[in-house]
Protein backbone atom coordinates (compact mmCIF):
# COMPACT_ATOMS: atom_id res chain seq x y z
CA UNK A 1 0.00 0.00 0.00
CA UNK A 2 1.30 3.45 -0.92
CA UNK A 3 1.96 5.71 2.05
CA UNK A 4 -0.28 8.80 2.22
CA UNK A 5 1.36 12.06 1.18
CA UNK A 6 2.91 14.06 3.99
CA UNK A 7 2.09 17.78 3.64
CA UNK A 8 5.11 18.75 5.75
CA UNK A 9 7.56 17.00 3.43
CA UNK A 10 7.75 16.21 -0.28
CA UNK A 11 10.91 15.33 -2.21
CA UNK A 12 12.27 18.50 -3.83
CA UNK A 13 12.36 17.27 -7.41
CA UNK A 14 12.58 19.68 -10.31
CA UNK A 15 9.34 21.01 -11.72
CA UNK A 16 8.72 20.80 -15.47
CA UNK A 17 9.70 23.85 -17.49
CA UNK A 18 6.66 23.34 -19.77
CA UNK A 19 4.09 23.04 -16.98
CA UNK A 20 0.74 24.47 -18.05
CA UNK A 21 -1.03 27.28 -16.20
CA UNK A 22 1.99 27.96 -13.97
CA UNK A 23 1.20 31.06 -11.93
CA UNK A 24 2.58 32.83 -8.88
CA UNK A 25 1.63 31.15 -5.61
CA UNK A 26 0.17 32.91 -2.54
CA UNK A 27 3.52 32.40 -0.78
CA UNK A 28 5.37 34.11 -3.62
CA UNK A 29 2.92 37.00 -3.49
CA UNK A 30 3.45 37.31 0.27
CA UNK A 31 7.20 37.34 -0.35
CA UNK A 32 6.75 40.20 -2.83
CA UNK A 33 4.49 42.21 -0.54
CA UNK A 34 6.95 41.98 2.33
CA UNK A 35 9.64 43.29 0.01
CA UNK A 36 7.52 46.42 -0.48
CA UNK A 37 8.71 47.45 2.97
CA UNK A 38 12.37 47.25 1.99
CA UNK A 39 11.76 49.12 -1.27
CA UNK A 40 9.91 51.87 0.63
CA UNK A 41 12.80 52.23 3.08
CA UNK A 42 15.28 52.49 0.22
CA UNK A 43 13.12 55.17 -1.43
CA UNK A 44 12.91 57.17 1.80
CA UNK A 45 16.65 57.01 2.36
CA UNK A 46 17.45 58.13 -1.18
CA UNK A 47 14.90 60.95 -1.03
CA UNK A 48 16.30 62.42 2.16
CA UNK A 49 19.90 62.13 0.95
CA UNK A 50 19.12 63.89 -2.31
CA UNK A 51 17.05 66.66 -0.71
CA UNK A 52 19.81 67.35 1.80
CA UNK A 53 22.35 67.71 -0.99
CA UNK A 54 24.23 64.45 -0.35
CA UNK A 55 23.83 63.25 -3.92
CA UNK A 56 26.91 61.06 -4.44
CA UNK A 57 26.75 59.41 -1.01
CA UNK A 58 23.00 58.92 -1.23
CA UNK A 59 23.14 57.32 -4.67
CA UNK A 60 26.04 55.04 -3.64
CA UNK A 61 24.25 53.85 -0.50
CA UNK A 62 21.01 53.40 -2.39
CA UNK A 63 22.81 51.29 -4.99
CA UNK A 64 24.21 49.05 -2.25
CA UNK A 65 20.83 48.69 -0.52
CA UNK A 66 18.91 48.02 -3.71
CA UNK A 67 21.43 45.43 -4.84
CA UNK A 68 20.73 43.47 -1.65
CA UNK A 69 16.95 43.79 -2.14
CA UNK A 70 17.04 42.80 -5.79
CA UNK A 71 19.51 39.95 -5.36
CA UNK A 72 17.62 38.31 -2.50
CA UNK A 73 14.33 38.62 -4.39
CA UNK A 74 15.76 37.34 -7.66
CA UNK A 75 17.43 34.27 -6.18
CA UNK A 76 14.26 33.19 -4.42
CA UNK A 77 12.19 33.78 -7.56
CA UNK A 78 14.31 31.61 -9.86
CA UNK A 79 14.67 28.87 -7.26
CA UNK A 80 10.92 28.77 -6.64
CA UNK A 81 10.28 28.53 -10.36
CA UNK A 82 12.31 25.32 -10.48
CA UNK A 83 11.75 23.71 -7.06
CA UNK A 84 8.59 24.99 -5.35
CA UNK A 85 7.34 21.91 -3.51
CA UNK A 86 4.93 23.90 -1.31
CA UNK A 87 5.44 21.49 1.58
CA UNK A 88 5.79 22.50 5.22
CA UNK A 89 9.59 22.68 5.20
CA UNK A 90 9.63 24.79 2.06
CA UNK A 91 7.04 27.18 3.49
CA UNK A 92 8.86 27.61 6.81
CA UNK A 93 12.19 28.16 5.06
CA UNK A 94 10.62 30.80 2.83
CA UNK A 95 9.05 32.51 5.85
CA UNK A 96 12.53 32.65 7.40
CA UNK A 97 13.67 34.43 4.24
CA UNK A 98 10.82 36.90 4.58
CA UNK A 99 11.84 37.54 8.19
CA UNK A 100 15.38 38.21 7.00
CA UNK A 101 14.02 40.69 4.46
CA UNK A 102 12.16 42.55 7.19
CA UNK A 103 15.36 42.70 9.25
CA UNK A 104 17.01 44.25 6.21
CA UNK A 105 14.24 46.84 6.02
CA UNK A 106 14.74 47.73 9.67
CA UNK A 107 18.43 48.44 9.06
CA UNK A 108 18.24 50.50 5.86
CA UNK A 109 17.89 53.84 7.66
CA UNK A 110 21.12 53.14 9.55
CA UNK A 111 22.98 52.81 6.27
CA UNK A 112 21.82 56.21 5.03
CA UNK A 113 22.26 57.92 8.40
CA UNK A 114 25.42 56.32 9.76
CA UNK A 115 26.88 54.07 7.04
CA UNK A 116 26.13 51.17 9.39
CA UNK A 117 25.59 48.00 7.31
CA UNK A 118 25.44 45.51 10.16
CA UNK A 119 21.67 45.08 10.44
CA UNK A 120 21.13 44.89 6.68
CA UNK A 121 23.98 42.41 6.26
CA UNK A 122 22.55 40.33 9.13
CA UNK A 123 19.13 40.15 7.48
CA UNK A 124 20.68 39.44 4.09
CA UNK A 125 22.79 36.60 5.48
CA UNK A 126 19.69 35.07 7.10
CA UNK A 127 17.91 35.12 3.75
CA UNK A 128 20.84 33.66 1.87
CA UNK A 129 21.56 30.88 4.37
CA UNK A 130 17.90 29.88 4.13
CA UNK A 131 18.52 29.55 0.40
CA UNK A 132 21.42 27.22 1.19
CA UNK A 133 18.96 24.96 3.01
CA UNK A 134 16.70 24.98 -0.03
CA UNK A 135 19.53 24.10 -2.39
CA UNK A 136 20.74 21.27 -0.15
CA UNK A 137 17.23 19.83 -0.23
CA UNK A 138 17.30 20.04 -4.03
CA UNK A 139 20.72 18.36 -4.14
CA UNK A 140 19.40 15.51 -2.02
CA UNK A 141 16.26 14.83 -4.07
CA UNK A 142 17.30 15.72 -7.65
CA UNK A 143 20.36 13.66 -8.71
CA UNK A 144 20.27 14.96 -12.29
CA UNK A 145 20.85 18.56 -11.16
CA UNK A 146 22.81 17.78 -8.00
CA UNK A 147 26.06 19.36 -9.31
CA UNK A 148 24.31 22.71 -9.84
CA UNK A 149 22.53 22.55 -6.48
CA UNK A 150 25.77 21.81 -4.64
CA UNK A 151 27.54 24.65 -6.42
CA UNK A 152 24.75 27.00 -5.42
CA UNK A 153 24.92 25.90 -1.78
CA UNK A 154 28.71 26.19 -1.63
CA UNK A 155 28.86 29.47 -3.53
CA UNK A 156 26.17 31.15 -1.43
CA UNK A 157 27.87 30.01 1.79
CA UNK A 158 31.23 31.42 0.68
CA UNK A 159 29.58 34.70 -0.32
CA UNK A 160 27.95 35.05 3.12
CA UNK A 161 31.30 34.52 4.80
CA UNK A 162 32.57 37.39 2.64
CA UNK A 163 29.72 39.67 3.76
CA UNK A 164 30.36 38.90 7.41
CA UNK A 165 34.03 39.73 6.90
CA UNK A 166 33.04 42.93 5.09
CA UNK A 167 31.93 44.40 8.41
CA UNK A 168 35.57 44.57 9.47
CA UNK A 169 36.87 46.31 6.34
CA UNK A 170 38.44 49.76 6.77
CA UNK A 171 36.48 52.67 5.31
CA UNK A 172 39.00 53.11 2.50
CA UNK A 173 38.17 49.62 1.18
CA UNK A 174 34.41 49.78 1.70
CA UNK A 175 33.46 50.54 -1.91
CA UNK A 176 35.88 48.18 -3.72
CA UNK A 177 35.12 45.49 -1.14
CA UNK A 178 31.38 45.79 -1.72
CA UNK A 179 31.76 45.70 -5.50
CA UNK A 180 33.99 42.62 -5.33
CA UNK A 181 31.68 40.70 -2.99
CA UNK A 182 28.64 41.67 -5.09
CA UNK A 183 30.41 40.22 -8.13
CA UNK A 184 31.11 37.04 -6.13
CA UNK A 185 27.37 36.74 -5.41
CA UNK A 186 26.45 37.32 -9.05
CA UNK A 187 28.99 34.77 -10.26
CA UNK A 188 27.39 31.92 -8.29
CA UNK A 189 24.41 31.28 -10.62
CA UNK A 190 26.60 31.62 -13.72
CA UNK A 191 28.99 28.96 -12.43
CA UNK A 192 26.28 26.70 -11.00
CA UNK A 193 23.99 26.68 -14.02
CA UNK A 194 26.82 25.58 -16.29
CA UNK A 195 27.02 22.31 -14.38
CA UNK A 196 23.40 21.27 -14.93
CA UNK A 197 20.83 23.99 -15.68
CA UNK A 198 17.80 24.14 -13.42
CA UNK A 199 14.30 23.92 -14.85
CA UNK A 200 12.91 27.41 -14.38
CA UNK A 201 9.57 28.08 -16.06
CA UNK A 202 9.84 30.87 -18.69
CA UNK A 203 6.24 32.06 -18.40
CA UNK A 204 6.34 31.89 -14.61
CA UNK A 205 9.56 33.93 -14.50
CA UNK A 206 8.07 36.50 -16.89
CA UNK A 207 5.02 36.83 -14.66
CA UNK A 208 7.11 37.13 -11.48
CA UNK A 209 9.24 39.92 -12.95
CA UNK A 210 6.12 41.67 -14.21
CA UNK A 211 4.57 41.54 -10.75
CA UNK A 212 7.67 43.00 -9.13
CA UNK A 213 7.70 45.76 -11.75
CA UNK A 214 4.13 46.57 -10.71
CA UNK A 215 5.22 46.66 -7.08
CA UNK A 216 8.06 49.09 -7.69
CA UNK A 217 5.89 51.30 -9.90
CA UNK A 218 3.32 51.31 -7.12
CA UNK A 219 6.02 52.42 -4.71
CA UNK A 220 6.69 55.41 -6.94
CA UNK A 221 3.00 56.35 -6.82
CA UNK A 222 2.90 55.96 -3.05
CA UNK A 223 6.04 58.04 -2.54
CA UNK A 224 4.77 60.82 -4.79
CA UNK A 225 1.36 60.82 -3.09
CA UNK A 226 2.97 61.17 0.32
CA UNK A 227 5.16 64.04 -0.89
CA UNK A 228 2.21 65.89 -2.43
CA UNK A 229 0.14 65.39 0.71
CA UNK A 230 2.99 66.90 2.71
CA UNK A 231 3.17 69.81 0.28
CA UNK A 232 -0.53 70.49 0.61
CA UNK A 233 -0.24 70.44 4.38
CA UNK A 234 2.58 72.96 4.22
CA UNK A 235 0.51 75.34 2.10
CA UNK A 236 2.44 74.93 -1.15
CA UNK A 237 0.90 76.24 -4.40
CA UNK A 238 -2.07 74.12 -5.44
CA UNK A 239 -1.62 74.73 -9.16
CA UNK A 240 2.04 73.68 -9.13
CA UNK A 241 1.37 70.61 -7.00
CA UNK A 242 -1.58 69.58 -9.14
CA UNK A 243 0.51 69.90 -12.29
CA UNK A 244 3.32 67.86 -10.75
CA UNK A 245 0.90 65.19 -9.51
CA UNK A 246 -0.82 64.89 -12.91
CA UNK A 247 2.49 64.74 -14.77
CA UNK A 248 3.91 62.18 -12.35
CA UNK A 249 0.85 60.00 -12.82
CA UNK A 250 1.19 60.14 -16.61
CA UNK A 251 4.87 59.19 -16.25
CA UNK A 252 4.01 56.11 -14.16
CA UNK A 253 1.21 55.13 -16.56
CA UNK A 254 3.61 55.49 -19.50
CA UNK A 255 6.30 53.42 -17.78
CA UNK A 256 3.73 50.70 -17.09
CA UNK A 257 2.54 50.79 -20.70
CA UNK A 258 5.93 50.48 -22.39
CA UNK A 259 6.95 47.58 -20.12
CA UNK A 260 3.78 45.49 -20.37
CA UNK A 261 3.41 46.25 -24.06
CA UNK A 262 6.17 43.63 -24.50
CA UNK A 263 5.87 39.88 -24.11
CA UNK A 264 8.39 39.82 -21.23
CA UNK A 265 9.39 36.21 -21.92
CA UNK A 266 11.62 36.42 -24.98
CA UNK A 267 14.68 34.20 -24.66
CA UNK A 268 13.87 32.90 -21.17
CA UNK A 269 14.18 29.29 -22.28
CA UNK A 270 17.89 29.74 -23.07
CA UNK A 271 20.54 30.10 -20.36
CA UNK A 272 22.67 33.02 -21.60
CA UNK A 273 19.72 35.14 -22.71
CA UNK A 274 17.81 34.47 -19.49
CA UNK A 275 20.85 35.48 -17.41
CA UNK A 276 21.14 38.77 -19.27
CA UNK A 277 17.40 39.36 -18.96
CA UNK A 278 17.30 38.51 -15.27
CA UNK A 279 20.39 40.49 -14.30
CA UNK A 280 19.48 43.43 -16.52
CA UNK A 281 16.24 43.98 -14.63
CA UNK A 282 18.27 45.48 -11.80
CA UNK A 283 18.22 48.72 -13.80
CA UNK A 284 14.47 48.43 -14.47
CA UNK A 285 13.60 47.82 -10.83
CA UNK A 286 15.97 50.35 -9.29
CA UNK A 287 14.89 53.10 -11.71
CA UNK A 288 11.16 52.43 -11.43
CA UNK A 289 11.11 51.98 -7.68
CA UNK A 290 12.99 54.16 -5.28
CA UNK A 291 14.69 55.99 -8.13
CA UNK A 292 11.55 57.54 -9.61
CA UNK A 293 9.73 57.70 -6.27
CA UNK A 294 12.57 59.60 -4.63
CA UNK A 295 12.90 61.85 -7.66
CA UNK A 296 9.24 62.85 -7.51
CA UNK A 297 9.58 63.55 -3.80
CA UNK A 298 12.61 65.73 -4.47
CA UNK A 299 10.60 67.59 -7.13
CA UNK A 300 7.94 68.37 -4.50
CA UNK A 301 10.67 69.49 -2.12
CA UNK A 302 11.91 71.78 -4.89
CA UNK A 303 8.48 73.40 -5.18
CA UNK A 304 8.48 73.96 -1.43
CA UNK A 305 12.09 75.26 -1.53
CA UNK A 306 13.08 72.52 0.93
CA UNK A 307 15.60 70.82 -1.35
CA UNK A 308 19.19 71.94 -0.85
CA UNK A 309 19.90 71.41 -4.53
CA UNK A 310 20.21 73.52 -7.68
CA UNK A 311 17.24 73.36 -10.05
CA UNK A 312 19.16 71.24 -12.59
CA UNK A 313 19.94 68.57 -9.98
CA UNK A 314 16.28 68.52 -8.91
CA UNK A 315 15.33 67.90 -12.52
CA UNK A 316 17.93 65.16 -12.95
CA UNK A 317 16.60 63.40 -9.84
CA UNK A 318 13.44 62.72 -11.85
CA UNK A 319 14.69 62.41 -15.41
CA UNK A 320 17.68 60.09 -14.87
CA UNK A 321 15.55 57.20 -13.46
CA UNK A 322 13.01 57.59 -16.27
CA UNK A 323 15.69 57.64 -18.97
CA UNK A 324 17.44 54.63 -17.41
CA UNK A 325 14.13 52.77 -17.33
CA UNK A 326 13.41 53.48 -21.00
CA UNK A 327 16.87 52.38 -22.11
CA UNK A 328 16.67 49.22 -19.98
CA UNK A 329 13.28 48.21 -21.38
CA UNK A 330 14.55 48.92 -24.91
CA UNK A 331 17.66 46.77 -24.49
CA UNK A 332 16.13 43.90 -22.53
CA UNK A 333 12.66 43.52 -24.00
CA UNK A 334 12.74 45.01 -27.47
CA UNK A 335 16.32 44.74 -28.74
CA UNK A 336 18.50 47.50 -30.18
CA UNK A 337 18.72 45.62 -33.50
CA UNK A 338 15.03 46.07 -34.29
CA UNK A 339 14.54 48.75 -36.91
CA UNK A 340 10.87 49.64 -36.44
CA UNK A 341 10.33 53.33 -35.74
CA UNK A 342 8.47 52.62 -32.49
CA UNK A 343 11.42 50.55 -31.22
CA UNK A 344 14.11 53.03 -32.21
CA UNK A 345 12.23 55.88 -30.53
CA UNK A 346 13.08 54.53 -27.06
CA UNK A 347 16.63 55.97 -26.93
CA UNK A 348 15.34 59.18 -28.52
CA UNK A 349 12.70 59.42 -25.80
CA UNK A 350 15.36 58.85 -23.12
CA UNK A 351 17.45 61.72 -24.50
CA UNK A 352 14.43 64.03 -24.65
CA UNK A 353 13.51 63.19 -21.06
CA UNK A 354 17.04 64.03 -19.94
CA UNK A 355 16.92 67.28 -21.93
CA UNK A 356 13.84 68.23 -19.93
CA UNK A 357 16.08 68.54 -16.86
CA UNK A 358 17.08 72.07 -17.93
CA UNK A 359 13.46 73.24 -18.13
CA UNK A 360 11.40 74.52 -15.18
CA UNK A 361 9.00 71.56 -15.58
CA UNK A 362 11.06 68.37 -16.08
CA UNK A 363 8.27 66.07 -14.89
CA UNK A 364 5.84 67.59 -17.38
CA UNK A 365 8.35 67.19 -20.20
CA UNK A 366 8.85 63.53 -19.25
CA UNK A 367 5.10 62.99 -19.18
CA UNK A 368 4.69 64.47 -22.68
CA UNK A 369 7.55 62.37 -24.06
CA UNK A 370 6.19 59.14 -22.57
CA UNK A 371 2.66 59.88 -23.76
CA UNK A 372 3.99 60.52 -27.28
CA UNK A 373 5.98 57.26 -27.21
CA UNK A 374 2.88 55.31 -26.20
CA UNK A 375 0.82 56.95 -28.95
CA UNK A 376 3.45 56.12 -31.59
CA UNK A 377 3.53 52.49 -30.46
CA UNK A 378 -0.26 52.32 -30.57
CA UNK A 379 -0.32 53.78 -34.08
CA UNK A 380 2.41 51.41 -35.32
CA UNK A 381 0.62 48.34 -33.94
CA UNK A 382 -2.40 48.82 -36.15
Amino acid sequence: MTAPPRPWYRPMVARRADEEHRASTPLELLFDLCFVVTVAQAAAGLHHSLSEGHVAIGVARYAAVFFAIWWAWMNFTWFASAYDTDDGIYRVTTLVQIAGGLVMAAGIARIFDHADFRVVVGGFVVMRLAMVVQWLRAASADPQRRPAARRYAAGITIAQMCWVGYQFFPAALAVPGFVFFALVEMAVPIIAERASPTTWHPEHIGERYGLFTLIVLGESVAAASTAIQTGLGAGSGLVELFGLAASGLVVVFGMWWVYFDQSGKRGLDELTASMKWGYGHLAVFSAAAAGLGAGLQVAVDGLRHDAHLPALTVGLAVTVPIALYLLSVWILMIGPTRRELSAQLFPVAAVLVLAGSVTPVPVTVAAVVLAALVLVRLASSR
